[in-house]
C-alpha cells in the first residue's frame, strides 16, 4: 500500500511520513477510525516507509504482505480449541489486498464465522510474544500489527498488557480500533494515539468522478449515504450499477398496487413480478429489499417537505412527487414491517414466489391507507 492509494488522509499521512523522518515512531501506536476511513491503509503504507527505510527493496514484499518481519494478528474463532490469526493468514491476506478497506462484518463474511464469536485470545498473545522475542529476519525492526486489537477477550488484553510493559528490542507494535473505549487505560497509557477521520466528501468524490461511470447526480447520492466511508461508498456503488433493474421492478410493483384496488385483474401482474424476483438467487433479493426500505423512506421524507435529506428520487417517467403523498406516518411503518418480515422469510428459506406475493399484494391494502 503506497501512500497515493489512500483515498484522502491527508493531514495525518504527512504526520506519519514526518514522524518516521524525525525518528519520532513509538514502539507501541493505536489507529482508531471506522475501517472504512482508511485505518488499516493508513497503518501498511507507514509499515512499509519504515521497511523501505532500512531496505529499499522491501516495498513489494509489504505490498503481498509477506514480509517476513510483518507480522498480523485479528479475531478469528476457535480451531481444535484455540484461536489462533496463523490459521487464517491467507484469507487476511487476500482480503486486505482485495479491499484493504474492509470492516468487521466483511472479515466475519470472509471466514463464514456465521453465529460464531470471533476474538482474540490468550493464546494468540503468547504465541505472538514467543515470536517477537525472536531476532528479525532482514537484521532491522518486527512490526506487529494487531487488526481490531478492542476484539482481544480480558485474559488477552493483561497478557498483552506485559508484553507492553517489555517489549522486545527493535519491536514495533501497531493496533487498530473503532475506538478508545475497549481498551484498559493501562494499555492506552503506553500507546502513541492516531485518532483516523471519516474522509472529506471532496476526496470520496474526485476517486468516484474518475474512477466510475457515473453521473452527478449518482455520485453525490453515494457520497451522502457513505458518510466519509469509502467501504461503504463501494458497495454503494455496486448497487447503484444495480438500482436501473431494481428501479424498474419497484415501479411496477407500485403502480400494479394502486390499480388493484379499482381493478383486480392487476393482481395477476402482481402475481407475475412476484415470480419474476422470486426466480433472483437469494443475495439480490435481499439487496431489493434493501432498495424497496430506502425507496419508502425518502418518499416519507419528501412528503414531509425535508427534500434536502432526499439523496436520491426515481424520475424516470414517474411522478416522485405524487408518489411520495401516498407515504406518510401511518403507513410507513407497516409497509417496512412488512419487508423486513419478507427479508425473514428469505432468510429462513421460505419459499420465494409465496412470500413476494404475499408482499406485493399487500402493498395494495398500505398504500391506499389514509393519513
Amino acid at each position: 500500500m503506497n501512500w497515493d492509494s489512500i483515498i484522502g488522509q491527508n493531514d495525518l499521512k504527512t504526520q506519519l511520513q514526518q514522524s518516521i523522518k524525525d525518528n519520532r515512531v513509538g514502539h507501541a501506536l493505536l489507529f482508531t477510525g471506522n475501517e472504512g476511513y482508511g485505518v488499516l491503509p493508513l497503518v501498511l503504507a507507514f509499515c512499509k516507509e519504515i521497511f523501505i527505510n532500512e531496505n529499499p527493496d522491501s516495498g513489494s514484499k509489504i505490498d503481498h504482505l509477506s514480509h517476513l518481519d510483518l507480522h498480523f494478528s485479528f479475531p478469528t474463532y476457535s480451531v481444535s480449541g484455540k484461536s489462533l490469526s496463523k490459521n487464517f493468514i491467507p484469507q487476511f491476506r487476500e482480503l486486505a489486498q482485495r479491499n484493504p478497506y474492509f470492516d468487521y462484518e466483511d472479515w466475519s463474511n470472509e471466514l463464514y464465522s456465521e453465529n460464531k464469536q470471533l476474538f482474540i485470545s490468550v493464546d494468540e498473545i503468547e504465541e505472538l510474544t514467543s515470536k517477537l522475542m525472536l531476532k528479525s529476519y532482514e537484521g532491522g525492526y518486527k512490526i506487529l500489527v494487531i487488526w481490531r486489537a478492542d476484539k482481544m477477550n480480558v485474559q488477552a488484553s493483561n497478557k498483552f498488557l506485559k508484553l507492553l510493559e517489555e517489549p522486545p528490542k527493535k519491536t514495533i507494535i501497531i493496533l487498530t480500533s473503532e475506538s478508545q473505549d475497549s481498551f484498559l487505560q493501562t494499555i492506552l497509557s503506553r500507546t502513541q494515539i492516531y485518532d483516523v477521520p471519516r474522509i472529506k466528501d471532496e476526496d470520496i468524490k474526485e476517486v468516484l468522478l474518475h474512477s466510475a461511470s457515473l453521473d452527478e447526480r449518482q455520485v453525490e447520492a453515494i457520497i451522502y449515504q457513505a458518510q466519509g466511508n469509502w467501504n461503504t461508498a463501494v458497495k454503494l456503488l455496486e448497487h447503484t450499477h444495480s438500482d436501473e433493474e431494481f428501479e424498474h421492478y419497484f415501479v411496477k410493483w407500485v403502480r400494479d398496487a394502486f390499480q388493484v384496488k379499482k381493478k383486480p385483474q392487476y393482481l395477476r401482474e402482481i402475481i407475475h413480478w412476484a415470480a419474476e424476483i422470486s426466480l433472483w438467487n437469494k443475495e439480490k433479493q435481499k439487496q431489493f429489499l434493501e432498495y424497496c426500505t430506502e425507496i419508502f423512506r425518502l418518499a416519507m421524507l419528501q412528503n414531509y417537505s425535508s427534500e434536502g435529506l432526499v439523496y436520491k428520487r426515481i424520475d424516470e417517467k414517474f411522478n416522485w412527487e405524487k408518489f411520495s403523498e401516498f407515504i406518510h406516518g401511518a403507513n410507513i411503518g407497516p409497509i417496512l414491517e412488512e419487508i423486513s418480515e419478507t427479508n425473514l422469510h428469505l432468510t429462513r428459506n421460505g419459499n420465494a414466489k409465496i412470500v413476494w406475493t404475499d408482499l406485493g399484494i399487500k402493498l395494495s391494502r398500505y398504500i391506499h391507507k389514509k393519513v
